[in-house]
C-alpha cells in the first residue's frame, strides 16, 4: 500500500523595509526567474503574484524538499539575481514575512 500527500504552502516575500520596489514593467521576468527555481527542485508552483512590495508564492514541496531549505534558495537566488538584472534598482533584500501550510492531504492508495 502506497501513500499519497500533497502539502500546499503559501510562502510570502516583503520587500526590505516593505518598501515598494517592485516595479509592474518587471514583474513577469521575476515570476518567471522564481518559477524556474521552484521547478528545478521538483517542486509545484500553482500561482505566484505580488504587489510592489511583496510576493506570493502557493507551492506544493517535493517530500525530500524541506521548507526552510526551499525559502532559503529562493531567496539567495532570486535575491542575486534582482540585483543582478538591474530591473529592480531600489531593492534591497527578501524579508520572509510568512510560511503558511494551507491544506494536508494524505490518502492511502490501494
Amino acid at each position: 500500500m502506497s501513500t499519497f500527500r500533497q502539502i500546499y504552502y503559501q510562502i510570502v516575500f516583503s520587500t526590505k523595509h516593505r518598501k515598494p520596489v517592485l516595479v509592474e514593467a518587471h514583474e513577469d521576468q521575476l515570476y518567471k526567474y522564481i518559477w524556474g527555481i521552484v521547478k528545478n527542485k521538483n517542486c509545484r508552483l500553482y500561482r505566484i503574484n505580488g504587489m510592489p512590495d511583496h510576493i506570493h508564492l502557493f507551492v506544493d514541496l517535493h517530500p525530500s524538499m524541506s521548507l526552510s531549505n526551499f525559502v532559503k534558495d529562493i531567496k539567495i537566488a532570486s535575491n542575486s539575481w534582482i540585483k543582478q538584472s538591474g530591473l529592480f534598482p531600489d531593492f534591497e533584500e527578501w524579508k520572509v514575512v510568512t510560511e503558511r501550510l494551507h491544506i494536508l492531504k494524505k490518502i492511502k492508495m490501494p
